[in-house]
């Protein structure tokens, strides 16, 4: 099945799209689809090895035990059976598959002594946490060949740490660091006491058919400067999250696609840099199923928020990416792009998108670094927003943008420091009239328009706001749509 879903991906998308390395990340998938079924033979079920699972007794030693001698074999299925199995961290190794079966359900112990860390290596940004940060149900350190995989359960129990992260967060549920082909397919993640998936320098990693409810982060997954997490899937995810769905920074090969994606937080959070981004046929939509345990609120944040450097800097590029296929629903702003000092972007295309409910903030494609955004293109969207913005809200000063999308005095667009920016069949409309200019461009090179469509308000601003914008191609503008500010357009193209 995954086999076919990758060829068809892939072969379904134009290839002019970012110039993508199609041969490269079709063989990347390939190589996923045959590892996911390379299941090793020797079968050691946790039961046999002294496991309750009568979610009373810790079976953590018992499991481990299980563990160790399927690795001692030279790996295989450790199995868990129906029965609810009360544990501490499960040290994964090579070689070795957990399979859920059935009515199994692992669960975190809330004695927080039970459970061990990962060391990220002295240097890395992660390194300066403290160690506690990095406790997992789930930990691997240096292993290949491995995963989780079967219908069953990990419930991360919620457990609270008065010392832990905003004195609540517990362990992570799985972190894995310095591993390559791990796959992840057909369980359900639950009420995680930190992140779900906490990955640093993995490599060929597939994440398929999973459902991930409550908790914070879903799916984590961070590379460090010069080893980027590489060829990640994430495929025909259900991921209904209190904090970001999907996150992480320095990545390469990374596709999300066929994912359904709710949160209280960010549906996706990129905080670094990343190269060869597809995010295609996913469904987002808010308010979140389950809160945002800090803040207790239920509202969606972004769709989609790309701010390399936007936690801490992260240097590094953002390019070849691509948004494609996309459902949005209920949430503060579809797109928020943002760069910081240090960081670069280069191709970035959102292509067939339909949003609806954007009740907060214009999408916005903004550069507050040294250099613009390269090429950005906004093709066949349709984005429905609240509206309702007054004059007094025009006029407002646009300030640098902390870590999540802002109010802005445009209730559609706004763009700062982009060389190239195109806007090609756009069709934009509000359920309240709105008395905010439709689009801001500050610093644009080169602005590309064609069919684009909204509503204009009676006595509202002038639809486009433009500073320090040098020339305008494609659909001739109505001067009197225009206010210019600062300095006057260069020149004017049709």
């Amino acid at each position: 099945m995954l086999i076919n879903q990758s060829r068809n991906l892939l072969f379904n998308l134009r290839p002019r799209v970012c110039g993508w390395p199609w041969l490269k990340i079709l063989c990347c998938l390939w190589g996923l689809a045959l590892t996911s079924f390379a299941l090793a033979d020797g079968v050691y079920r946790v039961r046999d090895h002294g496991a309750k699972g009568d979610g009373q007794n810790a079976d953590t030693v018992a499991i481990n035990q299980a563990v160790e001698a399927c690795a001692a074999s030279g790996g295989g299925q450790v199995v868990f059976g129906p029965g609810k199995y009360l544990c501490g961290t499960i040290r994964l190794r090579s070689h070795i598959w957990l399979v859920l079966e059935a009515g199994a359900t692992l669960i975190g112990t809330t004695n927080l002594n039970d459970y061990q860390t990962f060391s990220p290596p002295a240097g890395t940004p992660e390194a300066r946490f403290r160690s506690n940060w990095h406790r997992a149900l789930i930990l691997g350190d240096n292993i290949e060949n491995a995963g989780i995989v079967g219908p069953g359960v990990i419930d991360g129990n919620k457990v609270f740490d008065p010392q832990g992260e905003e004195r609540m967060r517990g362990p992570h549920t799985v972190i894995l660091g310095h591993s390559c082909n791990l796959v992840f397919r057909d369980f359900t993640v639950r009420d995680s006491a930190n992140y779900a998936f906490l990955l640093e320098f993995c490599q060929q990693v597939e994440f398929q058919n999973l459902r991930i409810t409550g908790g914070w982060d879903g799916i984590h997954f961070r590379g460090w400067p010069g080893r980027s997490c590489r060829n990640v899937t994430i495929t025909a995810c259900q991921i209904y999250t209190g904090d970001d769905a999907i996150a992480g920074r320095y990545w390469e090969n990374v596709v999300i696609s066929g994912c359904i994606i709710n949160s209280a937080c960010n549906g996706i959070r990129l905080i670094g840099p990343a190269t060869h981004l597809m995010v295609h046929d996913c469904l987002f939509y808010g308010p979140g199923r389950y809160p945002h345990r800090t803040s207790n609120r239920f509202n969606m944040l972004a769709a989609i928020n790309l701010q390399p450097g936007a936690w801490d800097a992260t240097q590094g590029n953002l390019d070849d990416v691509l948004l494609s296929r996309l459902t949005i629903h209920q949430v503060a702003t579809p797109f928020h792009f943002n760069l910081k000092p240090g960081n670069t972007a280069g191709n970035i295309e959102v292509n067939q998108v339909a949003a609806t409910g954007i009740y907060r903030a214009a999408a916005s494609v903004e550069s507050w670094a040294e250099t613009p955004f390269t090429n950005v293109v906004f093709r066949d969207i349709s984005m429905e927003f609240t509206g309702g913005g007054n004059l007094a809200e025009a006029k407002m000063n646009v300030r640098q943008p902390g870590v999540d999308a802002r109010p802005l005095p445009a209730w559609a667009f706004y763009a700062r420091n982009v060389a190239k920016l195109t806007m090609d069949h756009l069709r934009l409309s509000v359920l309240t009239n709105d008395m905010r200019p439709v689009f801001i461009g500050e610093r644009i090179d080169e602005l590309r328009l064609r069919a684009v469509d909204y509503p204009q308000a009676t006595n509202a601003c002038r639809p486009y706001r433009l500073r320090q914008t040098a020339r305008i191609v494609g659909d001739p503008l109505d001067p009197a749509a225009i206010e210019r500010q600062g300095d006057p357009l260069d020149s004017a193209s049709p």
